[in-house]
């Protein structure tokens, strides 16, 4: 009984190791669609189109199921705003048993220039607010996070320039952005944090005298 007690624990052990949860954080309601903040949802959305896995409603969020390089990986876009996105991130994590670094937070970055992207095994939230909220649920400043510069412009109102529209230039480049975040999500859950830090996190790619 003992051997096969610890043979179905190593299995389900093995089986929770390579689950992976992705989420996409924003702010609900159709105002919101095409604001930097949403920037989360929006690689969400494109992971969940190159998998070939459509997001339907579930509870706290809207969710899809798919495999991905012989990993589960579940995509969530919490339905809830920014603020307040820890209780639907906690939920799933606890219902797909998820250990923390299997977790993986998409979000804007204010502390980034606009084209960069910057992925992180664990640390404070930066003045996101939506992080903040994910770290007080969670109790923990450990898990992956994957920042999208939204840095566009030296002068501005925080709250007015996260909440405001794409610029017709920032939309030109939004495409190769999201989808470059995509590609980090994806090696994340295929090649561990380690390997895709080294090659998928840049630097200055926008001019810093904005």
């Amino acid at each position: 009984m003992g051997f096969l007690q610890n043979f179905f624990s190593g299995f389900n052990k093995k089986e929770l190791m390579n689950k992976f949860l992705i989420v996409g954080i924003g702010n609900i309601g159709d105002k919101y669609t095409d604001t930097r903040h949403n920037i989360g949802f929006l690689v969400i959305d494109e992971i969940a189109e190159v998998l070939k896995s459509p997001l339907s409603s579930v509870k706290h969020g809207h969710r899809a199921e798919a495999s991905y390089k012989g990993k589960k990986v579940i995509l969530l876009k919490p339905s809830n705003y920014v603020n307040n996105s820890g209780k639907s991130l906690l939920y799933w994590k606890n219902k797909e048993r998820i250990p923390n670094k299997n977790i993986l937070v998409v979000c804007d970055d204010l502390n980034l220039y606009f084209g960069n992207i910057k992925l992180k095994a664990n640390g404070t939230s930066g003045g996101h607010n939506g992080l903040k909220d994910i770290e007080e649920y969670l109790k923990s400043i450990n898990y992956p996070r994957l920042r999208v510069g939204i840095l566009n412009s030296k002068n501005f109102n925080k709250t007015d320039y996260v909440l405001g529209e794409w610029t017709d230039k920032e939309k030109d480049d939004l495409v190769n952005i999201i989808s470059s975040s995509s590609e980090t999500v994806l090696s994340f859950i295929h090649n561990g944090i380690d390997q895709t830090m080294n090659t998928h996190n840049t630097k200055n790619l926008i001019d810093e005298n904005i």
